[in-house]
C-alpha cells in the first residue's frame, strides 16, 4: 500500500516538474521571439531614418527625378504605417507588412539606380556613406529576419508537439506568423528610365 502510495507520489512530482520545464521552456521561446521581431524593429526604424537624409541628398542632383523619389517617400511613409504586435499578429497582418517592406525595398533599388546617371552624385561622399549605411542596414535587417524566423521556427515546434502542445494549449501558447519575403521581392526590381 506505501509502496502504491510513494509510485504514485513520484509520478506526480515528475508530471508536475516536467510540466514546469516544458512550461519555462516555452516562455524561454516565447521571449527569443519578441526579441527576434525587436531586432527587426530595430533595423527598420534605422532603415526609415536613412531614406529621408537619402532622399534629400539625391534631390540636390536629380532634380527631374521626382517620381522615384515621390515613390520612395510613399514607400517608407506605407512601411512605416503598419505596425505589428508580435505577440497578436495574424497571417493577414503579416503579408501586408512584409508587401510593405518589400515595397520600400523596390523603391530604395530604383533610387540607387538613379544615382548610375549621376556621375556627380555617385561621386558625393553624403551620398556614398548613406549608400554604405543603408546596405549594412539592408544586410542587418536581414540577418535579423533570419533571427526572428529561427526563433519563431523553433517556438512553434515546441507548441505544436506532444507532449509540449498540452501545457501550450493550457496555457494559451499561441503559433507566430513567420516574416516571409512577399512575392513581389522574389524577383529583381524593374528600373527603366
Amino acid at each position: 500500500m506505501f509502496g502504491i502510495f510513494a509510485m504514485i507520489m513520484i509520478f506526480s512530482i515528475a508530471v508536475v516538474l516536467g510540466g514546469i520545464v516544458i512550461y519555462n521552456g516555452l516562455v524561454k521561446l516565447r521571449t527569443n521571439v519578441e526579441e527576434g521581431w525587436s531586432g527587426i524593429d530595430v533595423q527598420l526604424k534605422r532603415r526609415y531614418d536613412l531614406i529621408p537624409n537619402l532622399v534629400e541628398t539625391v534631390k540636390g542632383y536629380a532634380t527631374h527625378e521626382n517620381e522615384t523619389l515621390s515613390q520612395v517617400v510613399e514607400a517608407r511613409a506605407k512601411a512605416t504605417s503598419i505596425n505589428i504586435d508580435v505577440s497578436n499578429v495574424t497571417p493577414e497582418q503579416m503579408v501586408a507588412f512584409s508587401q510593405a517592406q518589400s515595397g520600400l525595398s523596390g523603391a530604395l533599388g530604383k533610387l540607387l539606380a538613379v544615382s548610375e546617371n549621376y556621375p556627380d552624385l555617385k561621386a558625393n561622399e553624403n551620398f556614398l556613406q548613406l549608400q554604405d549605411e543603408l546596405t549594412n542596414t539592408e544586410s542587418a535587417i536581414q540577418s535579423a529576419r533570419r533571427y526572428y524566423n529561427g526563433t519563431v521556427r523553433d517556438y512553434n515546434i515546441k507548441v505544436e508537439t506532444v507532449p509540449s502542445n498540452i501545457i501550450a494549449g493550457l496555457f494559451n501558447f499561441a503559433k507566430r506568423e513567420f516574416f516571409e519575403i512577399a512575392d513581389t521581392e522574389k524577383s529583381a526590381p524593374k528600373v527603366s528610365f
